[in-house]
């Protein structure tokens, strides 16, 4: 897997089919919530979108940050126990769910089985995250399970019902990022779950195997530490089925999530260094967010150097298939 990470402005946009087989890149994933893209892919440019990926052999996947979709926040004055509470003891609609809410875990499943007919990717893997970088539930139940447990409760409950109403060979992410970095040891992944590994916290300046180089963005962490956690998960999922998401050409990261976007940094020897590591982790699908890479970025620099390069080194790792 040779992919990139997209948002829908950025397809909306540029060919993106035809500028990723060009460049090398086998797999382009949709990003950021569930419904903007089903909206796109229901849309005249998503159906050329999808007819010109499969014509050139490119797999579609969609990459979503999906609770505040899977459970309407409006449904919070219907019941407030299906959402967290936070630390103060408080029920709040802001983020996630409270997992030990069985009405919740059914409207969530039924809610992902709903947009799986529409968002269906070419390779079975199916993505729905919870929410960015957010809290999850502190009630007495939930409160002894990690963000990562937690997040694979509910990983567990989408896994069973997309194998048995949509997708027989359906797997599921588990994305460990940010508050769910660490390995689950309280609940054990159904089968058909995988790793997905974000280590949106790393020094881009070097690779990740100088471990002592501190992360930029959050200075108590270390490139080192990135690797313990993937050690970590690794004794939990299945390498081989596992899958990277990097940054390393993640234009929106880079300007700080502001346009108009300067020109993406990029630094093949860090890179060919990073794939080094993987590749000895056993890992093989490796993709990475490229988000702000839209007209207007293609318009000021014309390059695809970048892009041309990332393919040529991954596909040493991860030929396509």
């Amino acid at each position: 897997m040779i992919g990139v990470v997209l948002s829908v402005h950025d397809l909306e946009t540029v060919d993106w089919p035809k500028l990723a087989a060009e460049s090398g890149i086998n797999t382009i994933g949709t990003h950021v919530f569930p419904n903007q893209v089903r909206d796109f892919i229901k849309s005249d440019k998503g159906q050329k979108f999808l007819t010109d990926c499969k014509k050139y052999g490119i797999d579609v996947e969609h990459q979503l940050h999906s609770m505040t979709d899977l459970l309407p926040r409006e449904l919070f004055a219907e019941d407030s126990t299906m959402f967290r509470m936070n630390i103060e003891g408080l029920r709040i609609a802001d983020f996630n769910c409270c997992v030990h809410s069985e009405k919740a875990l059914d409207i969530i499943t039924n809610n992902a089985v709903e947009i799986a007919k529409t968002l269906v990717p070419t390779n079975h893997r199916y993505y729905f995250w919870c929410d960015d970088n957010a809290a999850g539930c502190e009630c007495s139940e939930c409160a002894e399970y990690s963000e990562s447990e937690q997040a694979l409760i509910i990983e567990n409950h989408i896994i069973k019902a997309l194998r048995a109403r949509i997708d027989s060979k359906a797997k599921l992410a588990h994305l460990a990022y940010q508050g769910t970095l660490k390995a689950p040891v309280k609940i054990v992944p159904e089968d058909g779950i995988f790793l997905e590994f974000a280590p949106v916290y790393r020094n881009w300046t070097v690779s990740l195997a100088d471990r002592d180089a501190v992360c930029t963005g959050n200075l108590d962490m270390t490139n080192g530490q990135n690797l313990d956690y993937l050690a970590e998960n690794l004794k939990v999922f299945d390498a081989t089925e596992a899958v990277i998401l990097e940054y390393w050409l993640d234009v929106s990261l880079q300007n700080a999530y502001t346009k108009p976007a300067k020109k993406v940094v990029w630094d093949k020897n860090v890179f060919s260094k990073d794939i080094d590591i993987y590749a000895n982790y056993g890992i093989r699908n490796i993709t990475t967010f490229a988000v702000y890479m839209d007209d207007a970025y293609f318009k000021a620099y014309h390059d695809t150097t970048s892009l041309k390069e990332y393919a040529k080194i991954l596909s040493e790792y991860c030929p396509p298939k």
